[in-house]
């Protein structure tokens, strides 16, 4: 292992790196164990991150207020991953299209848009407060760990705590059994995206404010694999109906770990990939054999 690891400049790094596919992985949590998948969190991602910087340079000339322009760049990236999150939702519950087919489809829809719109380059922020805001940091700890911690102790309150939680874990367990307990099951899935969606909006708006700026061909790849990885790798059943918020925290942790790792061994980005995909495969089998 090399001596740098456990340096706390590093450590500091994978914490920081992991928040931003932990966050989507929060969201994601909800949508497996409601026995859904989402694998257009990438694109959309991207498609978010372009939109908040394209309202930011749009509106700063007009308002000359970095704060509020900020303020509202959040806002509509935001609301926009929620929008997006909400068409997929719509699809699968009232369209009666497989999760899969659907967030395929948009996988790709969404990264054609965002390729359209930036015209397959870098779309560069004009509001400098952007820039700072996402490197920024409270008491050492930086913004986006502050987030994604926070989110993860608030939706953790949600699936112990609420109604929802309870009947999100009934609708993955059963869907009929569900239904003939007068649970809206259609809603209750229609959330999950939903929120799935303002999470992805929530981590677009934050990894942009890391490099104040967006590739739009490059931002989000792959993010879904992650996502999944940490979701499943933290205990959370493939074929929905239990799983835990913290253990995703805790996924995306070990996740974070194996690619600083293999960073530092020097295998090729090209390969990390297979890593990734043996790790969810593993992690499945081991659920499995359980059950």
């Amino acid at each position: 292992m090399s001596p740098y690891f456990l340096k706390l400049q590093n450590l500091v790094n994978i914490v920081r790196q992991v928040s931003y596919t932990g966050i989507i992985g929060l969201g994601m949590t909800f949508v497996i164990i409601s026995a859904g998948i989402d694998l257009s969190v990438g694109s959309v991602l991207a498609f978010t991150g372009a939109v908040v910087i394209l309202t930011m340079n749009a509106l700063l000339p007009m308002l000359q207020s970095e704060v509020l322009v900020l303020a509202l760049g959040i806002i509509a990236g935001v609301s926009v991953g929620a929008c997006a999150g909400a068409f997929n939702g719509l699809m699968i519950t009232r369209g009666r299209i497989a999760p899969f087919i659907v967030t395929l489809g948009t996988m790709a829809i969404f990264r054609s848009l965002t390729l359209y719109i930036g015209d397959a380059g870098e779309i560069q922020s004009r509001n400098a407060l952007y820039g700072s805001f996402g490197m920024g940091s409270v008491l050492g700890i930086p913004v986006p760990v502050i987030v994604f911690l926070g989110i993860a102790l608030v939706l953790h309150l949600v699936l112990n705590n609420t109604r929802y939680g309870r009947y999100l874990c009934a609708v993955g367990s059963n869907q009929r059994v569900a239904l003939f307990s007068a649970i809206d099951v259609d809603r209750i899935r229609f959330y999950a995206y939903t929120l799935t969606g303002a999470l992805v909006g929530v981590s677009a708006v934050l990894l942009g404010s890391r490099f104040n700026a967006v590739s739009t061909s490059n931002m989000g790849l792959a993010f879904e694999l992650d996502a999944i990885a940490a979701v499943i790798i933290g205990g959370t059943a493939m074929s929905g109906g239990r799983g835990t918020i913290w253990g995703t925290v805790w996924g995306g942790l070990i996740l974070g770990i194996i690619n600083n790792m293999m960073n530092m061994v020097g295998v090729s980005p090209y390969l990390q990939g297979t890593v990734k995909g043996l790790v969810i495969i593993v992690a499945v089998y081991v659920q499995r054999q359980k059950q």
